[in-house]
């Protein structure tokens, strides 16, 4: 399955407004300690928004309100995956992404026939605390080598920069946070994001 290359990842639906006019065509929303009313509003615009655009909306975590709200993506980290009700996100046809670290979590992804599989932290990271060190693009290259034709997305401390480096290691796709949240141009950054992407 071919996914577009870049991968932005945003806490709010505000954000989804800024990329997806610029041509951004996959986007997850990563919404984190909100009342579930407020939540939902969220998930339920953001869908509709990504609609509208013709773009792929992730739902990270959620699983129940992306069954509820018909989403058709969602990202679940390892912890999600202890609690997640695999079989009934299956059941209602929602594609998989799935966090990895190490290989444990590698293997129990795979078991999972997961739509892609996210590697990092790639390069260190500023976004959250991680008990992991940073990955190294070797180990992009020895993951993809695991995945085989599943996608394998680099996250974690990546730029403009650095994405190309990463696809040229292996990633079939590249995310981003802070790289364009913490620009001081995020709509200009998304267009050079969507150019090394290209």
């Amino acid at each position: 399955m071919r996914l577009p290359r870049f991968y932005p990842i945003f806490d709010s639906v505000a954000w989804l407004e800024r990329a997806l006019p610029l041509g951004v065509k996959l986007v997850q929303l990563r919404i984190k300690d909100r009342p579930a009313p407020e939540l939902r509003a969220e998930i339920r615009a953001g869908l509709a928004l990504a609609r509208a655009h013709g773009a792929a909306l992730v739902i990270n975590d959620y699983w129940q309100i992306a069954i509820e709200e018909g989403a058709d993506w969602l990202h679940l980290g390892q912890e999600d995956l202890d609690s997640a009700d695999l079989a009934a996100i299956r059941r209602a046809g929602l594609r998989l992404g799935v966090s990895t670290h190490d290989g444990p979590e590698l293997a129990r992804a795979l078991a999972l026939k997961p739509d892609y599989v996210a590697l990092g932290p790639v390069y260190p990271t500023i976004l959250k605390q991680m008990k992991w060190r940073e990955q190294g693009l070797e180990r992009v290259t020895e993951w993809k080598k695991l995945v085989g034709d599943t996608p394998l997305c680099a996250i974690g401390g990546m730029s403009v920069e650095r994405a190309p480096g990463a696809f040229a290691a292996g990633a079939d796709i590249v995310s981003a946070v802070t790289d364009i949240t913490l620009h001081a141009d995020p709509e200009g950054r998304m267009r050079d994001w969507l150019a090394v992407a290209a």
